[in-house]
């Protein structure tokens, strides 16, 4: 936070230690059908940039697919992999949805999560998958 003499913390990874080498996709049988998908991780972490403590959460992706699912021992992996990385719960969401948005080329995804609350105050977090045109 800039210009509140908080630094990074010296023990939390940054977000390139994010593993994005174990995400894969798998062919979809029914291209162009209204399917829609929803993942649900209810027990994701990732962990405070400055304090270092971890963040919990409920993380859902939901998506209608193109012609690619996320295969999903590989999404367990790149999701787990959040554990030790130091990251804003806003951005982590923003990442998760680039990151799938680039392997999978969905029709549409959302990508929203359900922080468990710090300092008394929960988060809910979400980005969409074609951006909501602003105005």
């Amino acid at each position: 936070m800039q210009g509140s003499g908080l630094e990074r913390r010296y023990d939390a990874d940054g977000p390139e230690a994010v593993d994005r080498r174990v995400l894969t996709a798998i062919d979809f049988a029914y291209p162009g059908s209204a399917t829609e998908v929803e993942y649900v991780d209810p027990e994701f972490t990732s962990v405070c940039p400055w304090t270092g403590l971890p963040d919990f959460g409920e993380l859902r992706i939901r998506y209608v697919p193109g012609r690619r699912l996320v295969e999903l021992k590989s999404l367990k992996y790149y999701l787990h992999s959040f554990r030790n990385v130091g990251i804003l719960q806003e951005h982590a969401v923003n990442v998760i949805l680039e990151d799938l948005v680039r392997l999978l080329e969905p029709v549409s995804m959302e990508v929203s999560a359900a922080f468990r609350p710090r300092g008394g105050i929960a988060t809910h977090v979400s980005a969409r998958f074609p951006a909501a045109p602003s105005g």
